[in-house]
């Protein structure tokens, strides 16, 4: 009989929170965020977003943060420790197909932006000035780069190359010791953005729209309320699913993070600081990048094309702009890699848990795996364009999969899991070591049990009707 390994643990809270808060903290605060605000009316759309964070993204991360650091397992064998005998086992393998699902087509899109990192910082992407042709002009070069084979699947290799070699490493010298390198440089990049596009000439309208809501009167019979004008019903189900998908719920990453968490470690606390700096990220890409859109006189709802096709137009026509796209670009390229390997180490946990293999045999299998999964992506904007599966392309397949299925899925069901099935041993297991006590429990129970599921559920429902 093989010796049982002793569990890896963080080396200290503070690693375990830039880990966890580098995982929440990828393409859909950086990239994502922005343009969605700037679609959806801006500071109303903000406040919104806001109010869903404490609905969905608090009482989720709780519980799977709960769940890992009770069972010490990975996403399979949590549910097996805590519900022995039971189907509940199958919410974890379903997280772990999420894993691979998402990282084979998101390490596509990461990819660019490391190609993009180098390009900025050669000059290609800052050549895009009004008289060059503008934002259609770096489109058009977006979009030539993305449909060659080689460049695409490249860099796809090469960034899921990187997550592989950080996760190797371990969980304390791997994962925790690149969050405490990446995570300060992240957020000092980003200060310096927001110090620059704050200092532009014409600044002021973005900051107006991002930050100060239109109110206007709806009136109900004799009665008049303020209303947040132009905030539509869509715009509403976008910020609910945006505030679940931006803080990495749904498919076992911060369960896994939370396995590794020492017995006595503060939930309560952990969770707050997590999803507020999360938060703070979120709001500060969107300071860097509107004020910057609205000075140079661009639309704010650019939509996805604002990474590749409005910012280096922006770049384009500005003093210092060489500095900015590259200071940017390595920005967003942190946030992928953090993000990226804790999709990875979701799946390097299961086959080390399940199966006994050794972390130095699982993550080149696993990451191999993962990238024959992404070729078809890779060549969705090219030679397999006219690929089509149920009337989408590879790519568009794999992120409706997970936006649509994996991910609401997996919140909804983890949600349900310690609202009733885990139930009052839930209150327990979170309050356990911590350092205030768990005074909310009863309330985070409730909010598992009622409100968080009904919210899911609502976006599950969005999705599939086509609705943000």
């Amino acid at each position: 009989m093989k010796p049982k390994r002793l569990r890896e643990h963080w080396g200290s809270r503070f690693g375990f929170i830039l880990a966890a808060t580098g995982s929440a903290i990828g393409l859909g605060n950086i990239w994502k965020f922005p343009y969605i605000t700037g679609e959806h009316g801006g500071a109303a759309f903000v406040v919104v977003y806001l109010l869903c964070i404490i609905v969905i993204g608090l009482p989720v991360m709780m519980a799977e943060l709960a769940v890992g650091r009770t069972a010490q397992r990975n996403p399979v064998g949590a549910y097996r420790v805590l519900r022995p005998g039971t189907p509940w086992f199958l919410v974890g393998v379903m997280g772990v197909l999420a894993g691979f699902v998402i990282l084979s087509y998101y390490s596509v899109v990461a990819g660019w932006i490391l190609a993009y990192v180098f390009k900025s910082i050669s000059g290609a992407v800052t050549g895009f000035t009004a008289a060059a042709g503008g934002a259609e002009a770096a489109k058009a070069h977006f979009q030539g780069f993305a449909a060659h084979p080689g460049w695409s699947v490249g860099w796809h290799f090469l960034f899921l190359a990187v997550c592989a070699f950080i996760v190797y490493r371990g969980v304390k010298g791997g994962i925790e010791a690149a969050s405490k390198i990446l995570m300060p440089i992240l957020l000092a990049i980003l200060l310096v953005l927001v110090v620059w596009s704050l200092t532009l000439p014409g600044a002021a309208a973005g900051v107006k729209f991002y930050l100060v809501p239109k109110i206007t009167t709806v009136s109900v019979g004799p009665l008049s309320f303020p209303f947040f004008k132009g905030l539509t019903g869509s715009a509403v189900l976008i910020a609910l699913g945006h505030a679940f998908f931006s803080l990495s719920l749904g498919m076992g990453a911060m369960l896994t993070y939370g396995s590794y968490l020492k017995k006595d470690a503060d939930l309560s606390f952990s969770t707050m600081t997590i999803a507020l700096m999360d938060t703070v990220i979120a709001l500060l890409a969107g300071l860097a990048l509107l004020p910057a859109v609205f000075a140079m006189g661009l639309a704010p709802d650019g939509g996805p094309g604002l990474l590749f096709h409005t910012l280096p137009a922006v770049f384009s026509s500005m003093p210092g702009g060489v500095v900015f796209a590259v200071l940017f670009f390595v920005l967003v390229a942190i946030a992928a890699v953090t993000s990226g390997i804790s999709i990875l180490e979701v799946v390097t946990a299961f086959f080390m848990g399940e199966l006994g293999w050794r972390r130095s045999r699982v993550v080149p299998v696993v990451a191999g795996i993962i990238f024959l999964i992404g070729i078809p992506s890779a060549l969705s904007f090219g030679a397999w364009e006219g690929l089509r599966l149920f009337g989408l392309s590879f790519f568009d397949l794999m992120d409706y999969l997970s936006a649509n299925f994996f991910l609401p899925l997996g919140g909804l069901l983890i949600a349900l899991f310690v609202g009733w099935g885990w139930g009052p041993k839930a209150i327990a297991a979170a309050a356990e070591g911590s350092y205030h006590g768990f005074p909310t429990g009863k309330i985070w129970l409730w909010m598992c049990r009622t409100i968080t599921p009904i919210a899911v559920a609502v976006i599950i429902i969005a999705k599939l009707a086509g609705i943000g």
